[in-house]
C-alpha cells in the first residue's frame, strides 16, 4: 500500500475540493437552517460522476477505486456533512450491494439510474426494535405468486423521503433467525410503500431521515437481491463499506473544524496578539492535526483493504470508523473551545460542525459495536 495519493487520486481531490468550495460552501448554512434536502447539489454531483463513483463504467459509473471514493466523501463532508452521508449511502449501501449481489438484469436496470442520479438510493435495515441488532427485525416478506408481500416499519432511513431505489431487508423465514432475512430492491413507486414521519435532528439537518411504512407492499419476485436468506450477510458486508464512507465523512468534519480553528486563531486578538501565538491554542491545533492525519490513514488503509483484501475487511472498516468518528468529536470540541463564546453561536461554522459530528459515532454501527467487531476479530 502506497502512503501517497497517485496522480488520478490527486486530480479527483482537487476537482471535488474546488466543486465543494464553489457549489456547496455558499449554501451549506442555509441548507442546515432550513433542513433543505440538497437536491440541486446532488444533480451537479451526478454530472461530475460522483453519485456513480464506485459503479463500473460499463453501467455508467466512474469505476473509481475505494480510496478515490473516500476522498470524495471527505471533501464533500468538509463543506456539508449532510450531502456527504447522502452520497455515502447512495454509493456504499445501495449501489455496491447491487454490484456485488445483483444479477445482470438487476445491474443493467438499476446501476445506470443510480450512477446518473436519476434516483437517489436508501438502505432500509433499521427498525424501532432492531438497530445494532439487525437480526431482531420484524418486517416480513411472504412470496405469493410472482410477488413478495412486505409488511413492517423501518426507521432512521437516510434520504427516506427522497429515495427512488432502496435496499429493504425483511424476514422470509422466522424459524431461521438471522439466516431467514432476505434483501430486496424496492422502488418508492411500488404499491404499499409509504413514507412516515421525518425526524427533527440535532445535526445533518439537510439529510432527511424518515420512517418507512410497508403495508402489503408488492415487490416483484425478480427484485430479490441475491438468494433468500442472504439478507443478513448482504447487510453486514454492505455496512463494512458504509463504515468506510462514514469514517471519511468524519475525517471531513474534523478537517473542517481544524481549518476553521486555524483561520480564527490567526485573526482573533487577545492580550494584544493573535490567540494563535498562545501555546495552549497551538497544542490544541497540533493534537487535532495529528489525530486527523492518523484517522485519514486508517480510512485509506480500510479502503485499500476493501479493494485488495481477500474476504471481509470488517476489522479495518471498524477501526477506521471508530477512530475517525471519535477524532471528529474531539476536533469539534476543541474547535468550539478555540472560538470561545463565538463558537457557541450559529454565526460560526464550528457550531454546525459540532452538531454534525456526533452522529458519526452512532449511525452505521455505534462506537460500541465497532469495538465489538474489532475485539471479535482479535479473539477468534
Amino acid at each position: 500500500m502506497q502512503l501517497e495519493l497517485n496522480e488520478q487520486q490527486k486530480m479527483i481531490q482537487k476537482m471535488v475540493r474546488e466543486f465543494a468550495e464553489k457549489e456547496i460552501a455558499p449554501v451549506a448554512s442555509e441548507l442546515d437552517k432550513k433542513a433543505k434536502y440538497p437536491t440541486e447539489i446532488l444533480k451537479k454531483m451526478a454530472k461530475l460522476g460522483l453519485l456513480g463513483a464506485i459503479i463500473p463504467q460499463e453501467y455508467g459509473g466512474a469505476g473509481l477505486d475505494t480510496i478515490s471514493y473516500t476522498i470524495i466523501i471527505e471533501e464533500i463532508s468538509k463543506k456539508c456533512a449532510s450531502t456527504g452521508v447522502i452520497t455515502s449511502v447512495h454509493n456504499s449501501l445501495v449501489s455496491w450491494p447491487i454490484m456485488k449481489y445483483g444479477n445482470e438484469k438487476q445491474k443493467k436496470k438499476y446501476l445506470p439510474i443510480l450512477a446518473r442520479g436519476e434516483k437517489i438510493g436508501a438502505f432500509a435495515g433499521t427498525e424501532p426494535n432492531a438497530g445494532s441488532d439487525l437480526g431482531a427485525m420484524q418486517t416480513t416478506a411472504e412470496l405469493k405468486g410472482d410477488k413478495y408481500i412486505i409488511n413492517g416499519n423501518k426507521t432512521f432511513i437516510t434520504s427516506g423521503s427522497k429515495a427512488g431505489v432502496l435496499i429493504v431487508f425483511a424476514v422470509t423465514d422466522k424459524s431461521l433467525g438471522s439466516k431467514g432475512i432476505s434483501a430486496f430492491i424496492v422502488e418508492n413507486t411500488m404499491k404499499g410503500f409509504k413514507v412516515g414521519d421525518t425526524f427533527e435532528k440535532m445535526g445533518i439537518n439537510a439529510n432527511h431521515v424518515t420512517e418507512l411504512i410497508f403495508e402489503d407492499m408488492e415487490v416483484p419476485k425478480e427484485n430479490l437481491l441475491g438468494k433468500e436468506g442472504e439478507g443478513f450477510k448482504i447487510a453486514l458486508s454492505a455496512l463494512d463499506g458504509g463504515r468506510i464512507g462514514i469514517a471519511a465523512q468524519a475525517v471531513g468534519i474534523a478537517q473542517a473544524a481544524l481549518e476553521e480553528s486555524i483561520e480564527y486563531s490567526k485573526q482573533r486578538q487577545q492580550f494584544g496578539r493573535p490567540i494563535a501565538k498562545f501555546q495552549a491554542i497551538q497544542w490544541m491545533l497540533a493534537d487535532m492535526a495529528t489525530r486527523i492525519e492518523a484517522a485519514r490513514q486508517l480510512v485509506y488503509k480500510a479502503a485499500y483493504a476493501k479493494d485488495h483484501k481477500q474476504g471481509r475487511y470488517s476489522k479495518e472498516a471498524a477501526m477506521a470508523k471508530l477512530f475517525a468518528s471519535e477524532t471528529a468529536m474531539d476536533a469539534v470540541i476543541k474547535a468550539v473551545q478555540i472560538h470561545g463564546g463565538y463558537g457557541y453561536t450559529k454565526e460560526y461554522t464550528v457550531e454546525r460542525l459540532f452538531r454534525d459530528a456526533k452522529i458519526t459515532e452512532i449511525y452505521e454501527g455505534t462506537s460500541e459495536v465497532q469495538r465489538l467487531v474489532i475485539a471479535n476479530s482479535l479473539l477468534k
